[in-house]
């Protein structure tokens, strides 16, 4: 009498099942991190455009020091750009905002007792700091800024 060993053919229901778990569950995991890397990057995106737009603000003495809404346009028409790119930002709408945060006389900053010295020193400056908040569509961006009177 000879036992006839049956061989293994196929995969049991139990490995397939498992395997298969194993798989969405490495599947979903890529799906999370792709959904998260794409919001960081498109958070990146708008910080980065907030950021360019308030290099605009940086760059011109004009605009800044009071309350307006403007386009891009205005903010970089000291620049030399192409007309393509001046047409793009002529269509974003921004909203300046300035608020003084303090102001420092430096004719009052001497502390001096002789008045010989502090005639001298009083040169009626005034030292302004002040904050603007740049609102470009769904992003803002502040900034500080000082000014000497």
């Amino acid at each position: 009498m000879t036992k006839q060993t049956r061989s293994k053919e196929g995969f049991t229901l139990i490995e397939v099942m498992v395997a298969v778990m194993i798989l969405s569950v490495v599947v979903m995991a890529l799906m999370q991190m792709y959904a998260n890397n794409t919001h960081i990057f498109s958070s990146l995106e708008k910080q980065s455009k907030t950021n360019q737009y308030s290099s605009f603000l940086i760059g011109n003495d004009t605009y800044g020091f009071e309350d307006t809404s403007i386009s891009l346009d205005n903010l970089v028409q000291d620049f030399d750009m192409h007309n393509d790119l001046r047409r793009k930002l002529k269509e974003i709408k921004v909203e300046l905002r300035y608020k003084e945060l303090d102001r420092i006389d430096l004719s009052d900053a001497s502390s001096t007792k002789d008045e010989n010295l502090k005639s001298e020193n009083s040169s009626g400056m005034v030292l302004e700091v002040g904050r603007n908040i740049l609102k470009a569509e769904n992003t803002s961006s502040s900034l500080l800024r000082f000014k000497i009177k």
